[in-house]
């Protein structure tokens, strides 16, 4: 497993190594000892399936507050996706920055999301599934979302959504002191 860093702090692209022969590949698409050797420490407590059927679709931009932020790694495992993190840590050196990579299944890669960031996408074609592994259990009440298009980040999207949710569309403007 390659791990390719970001502009966001502690965010890495990840790529897997296949190895094909004429049956056709195999490869790790986790790995947490490769993980460690990376600085990263991630626990899996939760997988997560997002199924998406139309081209157009908008999923974000969710986080998940204080006390139980979650990081998560996440991997298109069918289709293609534009994935979008936003840098929320007030301590970062990269605080208010986003970053975007299209996660693609036949490229076999992936986004690790550190804690404290948001994280969303856009399906660039019909039938995308999308597979998280979340570092941190569900907590309903700690459940954030900054909208897709707030000024405050400027996210350079490939095109305007055609399906988004009202609660993900209707999130106001990003509130800093918050």
């Amino acid at each position: 497993m390659l791990f390719l860093p970001t502009n966001i702090s502690g965010a890495f692209e990840v790529r897997s190594e296949p190895i094909a022969d004429n049956r056709g590949d195999f490869a790790r698409s986790f790995c947490v000892d490769e993980f460690k050797d990376n600085n990263i420490q991630f626990r899996v407590v939760q997988a997560n399936i997002s199924r998406n059927q139309s081209r157009g679709t908008l999923r974000g931009m969710h986080y998940q507050a204080e006390p139980v932020p979650d990081p998560k790694f996440v991997r298109c495992i069918r289709g293609r996706v534009f994935d979008v993190v936003i840098d929320l840590r007030l301590d970062s050196p990269s605080f208010r920055r986003w970053t975007s990579i299209e996660l693609d299944a036949e490229k076999q890669n992936a986004i690790f999301v550190p804690p404290g960031c948001a994280h969303g996408f856009l399906t660039r074609e019909d039938n995308c599934d999308v597979e998280y592994l979340m570092g941190a259990p569900y907590v309903q009440k700690l459940s954030r979302g900054v909208r897709w298009d707030d000024p405050a980040f400027a996210i350079s999207w490939p095109s305007r959504p055609n399906l988004i949710s009202d609660r993900d569309a209707l999130y106001p403007d990003f509130d800093f002191g918050a």
